[in-house]
């Protein structure tokens, strides 16, 4: 039921779902171009990936590498990733996470 019992104005709703399409696809654009980053073994392995998960950079110091223990250094680099994926799903909600609320305030659209 809506607000009053009347119908909704649907040019209404088609304007108010094309802006917050439109602020979705800003946000996912900003989240593409923002980089956020991640480290293991107290900052000898850095991982860098964008908001929305591409891993960009990956630097690992040379005391990180031992040649009798390349396990624990591939360890170290699950571990950044990982970091810097977490901190990407972080500022995904950030970003999105306001914008999927608006969508469940349009009542005759499923949102």
């Amino acid at each position: 039921m809506f607000p009053g019992g009347g119908q909704p104005n649907m040019q209404q709703l088609l304007q108010q779902a094309q802006k917050m399409q439109q602020d979705l696809a800003r946000a996912q654009e900003e989240l593409a171009a923002t980089e956020v980053d991640g480290q293991a073994g107290g900052g000898l392995v850095k991982a860098t990936v964008t908001g929305s998960g591409e891993l960009r950079a990956l630097v690992i110091d040379p005391k990180a590498v031992d040649p009798e223990d390349t396990e624990t250094l591939a360890d170290l680099v699950v571990a950044a990733v990982k970091a810097a994926n977490d901190n990407a799903q972080q500022l995904q909600q950030a970003k999105l996470g306001p914008l999927a609320q608006g969508m469940g305030g349009m009542p005759g659209l499923g949102f």
